[in-house]
C-alpha cells in the first residue's frame, strides 16, 4: 500500500512540475550572457525577454512556418528589436541526419550570444541544442551538458518516451566531444 501511495504521489508531482513549466514558458538561464533556453514564447513574453537578458539572437528549432502566428509573431518581434533569428526544423522523435546537425551545430557556433534556443514545449530539441551549445562554447562538464536533458526541464530520458531520439544523439556525440560517455 505504502509502495502505491508513493508511486501516486511521485506522478502527482511530476504531472505539478510539467504543468508548471508549460505556465512558465520553460524559460531558464543554461549561462548567463551566453544562452537560455525556453518553449515557445507568446510575442510579449519574448519581447520581456529580450530586454531582461539583452538576447541578441533567437534559434528556433521548430522550423520556419509563415502561414503560423506564433512564428509571424516571433519574427516581428526580432525584426522590431534588431534580433537575428534563425530556423531550423528539428523532430524530437527522431536522430537528425548529419547534415542538420551540422547546421544546427554551426547555428549554435556562430550566432551572436546571448542566444535564446526554443522549440514546441522547450524540453527535448531544446535540451539537445543547450547540451551541443555548452559542449561546444562553454567548456562544459559532461554532467552540465547532459542535464539539459533532464526531466528538470520537462524531457523523460527514457528509452519509451518519444523524445529518446535526442539521447541517441546526444550519447553518439559524446565522444566526438571530448566525453567518455555513460
Amino acid at each position: 500500500m505504502r509502495a502505491a501511495q508513493a508511486a501516486g504521489l511521485l506522478l502527482l508531482v511530476a504531472a505539478l512540475w510539467r504543468g508548471w513549466l508549460e505556465v512558465t514558458g520553460n524559460f531558464h538561464e543554461v549561462r548567463a550572457g551566453l544562452l537560455y533556453r525556453s518553449a515557445q514564447l507568446s510575442p510579449e513574453r519574448l519581447d520581456r525577454e529580450i530586454t531582461a537578458h539583452g538576447i541578441r539572437s533567437v534559434l528556433n528549432l521548430r522550423g520556419a512556418d509563415p502561414a503560423a502566428g506564433w512564428w509571424r509573431g516571433e519574427v516581428a518581434v526580432t525584426e522590431r528589436r534588431g534580433v537575428t533569428h534563425a530556423d531550423l526544423a528539428l523532430d524530437a522523435w527522431s536522430e537528425p541526419d548529419p547534415e542538420r546537425l551540422a547546421r544546427l551545430m554551426e547555428l549554435i557556433d556562430t550566432l551572436p550570444r546571448p542566444l535564446l534556443i526554443h522549440c514546441q514545449s522547450g524540453a527535448d530539441r531544446s535540451g539537445l541544442a543547450s547540451a551541443l551549445f555548452l559542449a561546444r562554447a562553454a567548456q562544459a562538464t559532461e554532467f552540465q551538458a547532459e542535464w539539459q536533458l533532464s526531466f528538470f526541464y520537462g524531457h523523460v530520458s527514457m528509452p519509451t518516451a518519444k523524445a529518446w531520439p535526442m539521447d541517441r544523439t546526444w550519447e553518439a556525440l559524446e565522444p566526438a566531444l571530448g566525453y567518455e560517455g555513460s
